[in-house]
């Protein structure tokens, strides 16, 4: 059996399906995994959407574990971390304490599934840590709103949903695996052609993500994030993939540039159509 930690922030509802989507997998018997704790970089009163989050994880019964990053700044007089910038001397301290916290729990898999922060080096190195990214193997990097714009900017005819190893680069870990989908052809054209000739600054300042081509794409991809993060933890619990030493595996096969899950995916998506 796969033993998973879950680290999330659990800023809205996003964070809550896809904790959902796994622990219905696991009680469906569908995954051969348990899932070890749930730990959150924000403690109750911080936030609504965390707390509604919390509720949610002690309804299964799942351990919680908690540690505010806000806080544990303050408390350690650490600068705020800046985009572009190098991570301040507390976060590597702040993730150390996180490791400590997490001692007593067993686990051979880490999923980050709307983990808010960039991970370092005492927490990289406790265990390998999944990150879920909404953009296929050479796809735009940052947030899911900074991907789909880019890829509305770009006139991308094809995105998707990856996993890869966390790494001290953002996004840049290895690929372990991924799914991609059309975002041009059939009725999603109706709404590229009503983008002609605009650009995407002008679109971003007036429309901003009402546009009904952010929606389309964005609502392809988050479709897919939940069976691919099911469909990864799979893939490891039936040992047809492994990582060793940061590479990633499927038998003696070494995987470069990820495991194509798209096959399974779309299956998956098709009869839960048709059901």
């Amino acid at each position: 059996m796969l033993r998973i930690g879950w680290f999330s922030t659990g800023r809205g509802e996003g964070s809550q399906k896809l904790l959902r989507a796994s622990v219905e997998a696991i009680r469906g018997g569908k995954l051969d995994a348990e899932i070890a704790f749930v730990f959150s970089n924000r403690e109750r009163g911080q936030s609504e959407a965390t707390d509604v989050f919390f509720d949610q994880i002690v309804s299964y019964g799942l351990p919680l574990v908690t540690l505010s990053d806000s806080q544990f700044r303050r408390e350690h007089g650490g600068e705020v971390a800046r985009k572009g910038e190098a991570l301040p001397a507390w976060r590597t301290e702040y993730d150390a304490r996180v490791v400590e916290l997490l001692r007593p729990y067993q686990y051979a898999l880490g999923m980050l599934a709307g983990y808010m922060l960039i991970t370092t080096e005492p927490l990289l190195s406790s265990r390998p840590l999944l990150n879920l990214h909404p953009a296929a193997p050479g796809g735009p990097i940052g947030t899911w709103q900074d991907v789909t714009w880019q890829l509305i900017g770009q006139h991308a005819t094809r995105s998707g949903v990856r996993t890869h190893l966390s790494t001290a680069a953002l996004d840049a870990g290895p690929i372990v695996t991924y799914c991609t989908y059309p975002i041009h052809g059939g009725s999603i054209d109706l709404l590229w052609r009503a983008t002609d000739e605009r650009k995407v600054e002008d679109l971003r300042l007036n429309e901003n993500e009402a546009l009904p081509l952010f929606q389309e794409i964005r609502r392809r991809g988050s479709t897919r994030e939940l069976p691919l993060v099911v469909e990864t933890l799979r893939a490891f619990a039936d040992d047809r993939l492994r990582i060793e030493d940061g590479r990633i595996f499927a038998g003696k096969t070494k995987i470069v540039g990820g495991y194509d899950l798209t096959p399974e995916i779309e299956a998956l998506l098709s009869r839960a159509v048709t059901a």
